[in-house]
């Protein structure tokens, strides 16, 4: 899929002039990674908001729900500490993980926002996947056709999030 066809960029052209989007995902990334470069992108963009989309991959590869949450919370509490809003986007993983695990990884989302006063995207997991045709070919990732369904929970999100100062 290309840049132009993805959220950040249908995002990027619904919002007021001014509002830069810098979009820092690493295809692949785990939280212990995207925590490892946050202090360095927070020091270069200086961003009033950042939203987190990050998680799934450490799911995937089954990593500690406590880990996953300990490294959301560090990333939250730095964009806080920086000046930044923070939005959270909570992060989903197919049931065949198992209902203990899977209710573990989906609660840190939650458990990070109210803990911090963060903006949580709730999961568009089961929308998307009850629409096959929202998948890309690994059936994992949502494809160009779901983008504006997550340009549109974010945009809303950010404009909540600055109407609350």
């Amino acid at each position: 899929m290309s840049e132009q066809d993805g959220w950040v960029h249908l995002a990027q052209e619904q919002l007021i002039e001014g509002f830069d989007f810098i979009n820092a995902s690493v295809s692949g990334e785990t939280t212990a990674g995207a925590r490892a470069n946050l202090p360095a992108l927070l020091e270069q963009h200086r961003p009033s908001i950042v939203i987190l989309e990050i998680g799934a991959n450490d799911g995937f590869r089954g990593h500690p729900p406590l880990a996953i949450r300990s490294n959301l919370m560090a990333m939250a509490t730095l964009a806080l500490q920086s000046g930044a809003k923070v939005i959270m986007f909570e992060m989903d993983i197919p049931a065949n993980y198992g209902p203990a695990y899977r209710m573990a990884f989906r609660e840190n989302y939650g458990t990070v926002a109210d803990a911090l006063g963060a903006t949580l995207i709730p999961s568009l997991f089961e929308e998307i996947f009850a629409n096959p045709e929202w998948l890309q070919a690994d059936g994992i990732h949502p494809n160009e056709k779901a983008q504006p369904l997550i340009r549109d929970r974010v945009v809303s999100a950010i404009q909540s999030t600055l109407r609350a100062d």
